[in-house]
């Protein structure tokens, strides 16, 4: 599991690797533009089965760390998906891979 390390808040949301790879191309993309917007996630279970945000803007430090240092193939229309997603007025919320449905929720903790 990589982590998004969310400015200096301390909060840490760990996704797959896979994932974090997609959500760091489509959330570089929008920072780059100095678009801001809000990301959104389902938690897992363990740590209360609610929902998260946070705001991304490009003033905000992240830091993506992973796991392996394997980068994973890339999934155009997951991709296309989640930047349409970033790019509505809801923000980016994060969904499972298309045709995967064994994604795990992320963690946070702050």
């Amino acid at each position: 599991m990589g982590k998004l390390v969310y400015g200096d808040s301390g909060t840490e949301i760990e996704f797959d690797d896979r994932v974090l790879t997609h959500l760091q191309i489509v959330i570089g993309a929008k920072l780059r533009r100095r678009e801001s917007f809000f990301f959104s996630w389902k938690d897992d279970p363990a740590v209360g089965d609610g929902r998260s945000s946070i705001w991304l803007d490009s003033s905000v430090p992240l830091y993506f760390r992973y796991n392996s240092n394997k980068v994973p193939a890339l999934n155009r229309e997951w991709i296309t998906v989640m930047t349409a997603s970033a790019n509505s007025g809801a923000g980016l919320t994060f969904i499972e891979e298309p045709g995967d449905h064994s994604t795990p929720l992320p963690k946070s903790s702050a």
